[in-house]
């Protein structure tokens, strides 16, 4: 069993030095979703109650960077926009954002060009277009989606730097892999999942982005590959209603949807979606959490827990992946969905097995939700 830590008090400051290291006279802008962007005049939108993670990216980042980051790092501006939500993630951005004082800002070339580092803090990840972005204009970047105060208490209240030593520890023993397998179980029945790795360097997200062009995903905290081929089948839970449903992959893509239980529209239009734009349907990431953090019912916190593991199907275009946006039949399906599972998300879904094929031996990672002693050694050594 994973022993909880204790956390400092969220800091701005730490969390910006030890990630970002700002130099003196750069520029900080912080973008923010919203579903009318003309809220953000006069900062109408604080007086909306559902807008509680945008409600944060002011007060505690626009607010706590005016008042103290500014001075301290010697920074030039800290600047706020707003644009349109996208309604998925990792959907390309609107081509404007609104400032406060209404005026209209196009994000390729005005702001990617004039901000050193983009923090983008809304409801939906903005990681994918914007390390795009960042290649082409060169700064640095954090996507801090969904936002929540658990999140701020525990995942960007940690030392990054003991995040960065402890997951390249996972990494160094999960790199160059030959395939994993995941056995599954749901009601009784179960399934399997393979995916083929061939031997590449795993990657990881540590939370550390001092050298432009780079965006990381905070909280950060994972080991992942882009899968090169996969077959099987394997359970998942959609968001939309809790509906079960199996998805049946071949070629390294989803190729079929069937109805576990549940509401059958839901898996109707899954199945449409991966019908009508193919791209949608691959499976583009496989990720290791490898903090010990408490979940928060955010998913960009959640999946970063060790002993959780997602699987994502869509674009991969920002992890090194060759999904990238000119494959998809259509703009609204390129998406990077992150699929979860873990002891509270996915209790109905048993992961009785993840096992790794690597330098000829077999290592069990996860069992039950826990990690295997093949993975705590690891950090011991």
């Amino acid at each position: 069993m994973k022993e909880m830590q204790s956390f400092p008090p969220f800091s701005l400051s730490r969390l910006l030095k030890t990630v970002f290291e700002p130099k003196p006279g750069e520029k900080v802008c912080i973008l923010i979703d919203l579903k009318n962007p003309s809220d953000v005049i006069n900062f109408a939108f604080l007086q909306n109650p559902n807008c509680p993670v945008q409600k944060k990216a002011y007060e505690l980042f626009y607010q706590g960077c005016k008042t103290g980051a500014m001075k301290e790092f010697g920074l030039a501006a800290c600047d706020f926009f707003a644009y349109s939500e996208t309604g998925g993630s990792n959907l390309e951005l609107p081509e404007v954002v609104l400032a406060p004082d209404g005026t209209t800002h196009r994000l390729d070339p005005e702001i990617y060009s004039t901000y050193n580092i983009i923090l983008a803090i809304g409801n939906f990840s903005a990681t994918a277009p914007l390390t795009a972005s960042s290649k082409r204009f060169h700064f640095r970047g954090g996507t801090l989606h969904g936002l929540n105060d658990i999140v701020l208490k525990s995942g960007l209240s940690v030392d990054y730097n003991e995040v960065s030593r402890k997951t390249e520890k996972l990494r160094s023993g999960m790199t160059k892999a030959d395939h994993v397998d995941i056995d599954f179980a749901v009601d009784g029945k179960s399934y399997k999942l393979h995916i083929d790795l061939q031997k590449q360097e795993a990657q990881k997200s540590h939370g550390i982005c001092r050298q432009a062009p780079d965006v990381v995903n905070l909280p950060a905290g994972e080991v992942y590959f882009v899968p090169k081929d996969a077959s099987g089948e394997f359970p998942i839970k959609f968001e939309d209603d809790g509906t079960l449903a199996l998805m049946q992959v071949s070629e390294g893509k989803v190729k079929k949807v069937n109805l576990i239980k549940g509401n059958q529209a839901t898996v109707n239009k899954y199945q449409a979606k991966f019908d009508s734009d193919p791209a949608a349907g691959i499976l583009g990431e496989l990720g290791f959490g490898t903090q010990v953090l408490p979940y928060s019912g955010a998913d960009i916190q959640d999946e970063k827990i060790f002993g959780t593991f997602h699987i994502a199907t869509g674009r991969n275009d920002h992890l090194s992946g060759n999904v990238t946006l000119d494959r998809f039949h259509q703009k609204k399906n390129a998406s990077h969905d992150d699929i979860l599972f873990s002891s509270t998300k996915t209790p109905e879904i048993q992961v009785q097995q993840v096992r790794m094929l690597r330098n000829g031996k077999t290592e069990t990672l996860i069992t039950n939700y826990e990690p295997t002693s093949y993975l705590l050694n690891l950090l011991k050594e």
